[in-house]
């Protein structure tokens, strides 16, 4: 009888087990195909640089003005409490189709100045995609959430990449066609997300940022220091993502090679790497630990910084090596810092926080993004990445001291 009784819960509980990787899988395609739009002008900063005459400054700020606009973007939605307001299909979809629209403005811009305020619109609309999402997906999975938010991590991983890999095949063609391309495929991942982006059965309580918890936050040591490490990794991540193309590009002319569409394909391939490490954070995360997990992967990330100028006069397959290495790392822990802070956080404020934390690390972005070409042109590109070295080093400093707190039994079901 007890057997017989318990079949249609088991059953129901595999069914639920189906639903929530199917909807996982199919949204990671989404997240691909929409986040195609976030470094689609860095994919062309070349072409771009010569259409608008941009310097060094005008085209970073093709990159940063993406990560101001998604600061800016996380916090409204977030002051507004848009994801309470509306659906999160309704809204991941229709950021979307806003995202691509801003991304096409660059086929018709007629200064660099446009075309900085277009980026910048499409990383307000990206703020109502990437975040959203993480938060939809945790409504699906209780055990197991480190590899399914690692999943999601890899698909803005892939999708961030994706831009050098369409140039990288299309360098004899106009660079229109990365442009038009990475937004048609941005409007078919808003599709995806109108039809498929619905809640799981363990939907979250209602989470709002609110001014006045900023001081709790900020006094909450446990909270703190995942704060620090989650800034050490941003120090370090968008700046290599955004000027890596620019590194290969450095890399192949002093070695007397074709710094064209072969850089473009190394930087696909270095950057994709990643999408790799963030499966396999998340599943050290959920076996090993949080804190153990982003301490590791940020100490291999900071010595990768140091070692790809050792190897920038080496051979091809010694510097992919570093590279891809680095490429892995440099994203593995991404998904495991939010997490964190969920955890060892109060649950009255952890809305604040969590948007406190997305807002800082996003808008310190635009800091080591500026950093990196001014250091390359004081000391050559062949050591310009070492002045992201201190990011991850501080970072695993600040995971492994939240580590050994009585805070951090907390963290995952006691694996910190």
């Amino acid at each position: 009888m007890t057997q017989v009784g318990t079949f249609p819960e088991a059953e129901k509980a595999a069914r639920s087990d189906r639903a929530a990787w199917r909807t996982l899988a199919i949204l990671s395609v989404a997240i691909v195909l929409s986040m195609t739009t976030w470094f689609s002008a860095t994919a062309i900063v070349t072409e771009l640089r010569a259409v608008w005459r941009l310097d060094g400054v005008e085209a970073a700020w093709l990159t940063n003005a993406v990560q101001i606009g998604f600061v800016f973007g996380a916090l409204s939605s977030s002051l507004f409490n848009l994801p309470d307001m509306i659906s999160a299909r309704t809204l991941m979809a229709s950021a979307a189709v806003l995202a691509a629209a801003g991304n096409a403005i660059l086929l018709v811009a007629p200064s660099a100045e446009v075309a900085i305020g277009a980026r910048f619109v499409t990383g307000v609309a990206l703020a109502g995609v990437y975040p959203p999402a993480l938060k939809l997906i945790s409504t699906w999975f209780v055990r197991g959430r480190g590899l399914a938010l690692g999943c999601v991590i890899a698909a803005l991983t892939l999708g961030s990449a994706f831009p050098h890999l369409l140039r990288a095949v299309t360098s004899t063609l106009d660079w229109r066609l990365v442009v038009a391309s990475t937004s048609a495929m941005t409007v078919f991942g808003a599709l995806l997300m109108a039809r498929f982006a619905l809640e799981g059965p363990t939907p979250y309580p209602r989470a709002v940022f609110d001014l006045k918890q900023i001081g709790r936050v900020l006094r909450n040591r446990p909270v703190a220091l995942a704060n620090v490490g989650y800034f050490g990794h941003m120090w370090e991540l968008y700046a290599m993502w955004g000027w890596f193309l620019a590194f290969a590009q450095a890399y192949r002319s002093a070695n007397g090679a074709d710094a064209t569409s072969a850089a473009s394909l190394i930087t696909f391939v270095v950057i994709a790497s990643g999408a790799v490490g963030c499966i396999l954070g998340g599943l050290l995360a959920d076996r090993v630990g949080r804190t153990a997990t982003t301490a590791l992967m940020m100490a291999i990330s900071a010595a990768c910084c140091l070692l790809i100028g050792l190897v920038f006069h080496g051979p091809l397959w010694l510097f992919l090596l570093v590279a891809t290495v680095w490429g892995a790392s440099v994203v593995a822990d991404s998904a495991q810092f939010s997490a964190v802070v969920t955890e060892v956080g109060e649950a009255a404020f952890v809305g604040t926080a969590l948007a406190l934390q997305l807002g800082l690390g996003f808008a310190l972005t635009a800091f080591a993004i500026a950093a990196v070409p001014a250091f390359a042109d004081w000391v050559g590109w062949q050591w310009a990445f070492v002045v992201l070295a201190p990011g991850p080093v501080v970072g695993a400093w600040a995971m492994l001291k939240l580590r050994r707190m009585p805070e951090a039994r907390k963290i995952a079901q006691g694996r910190r």
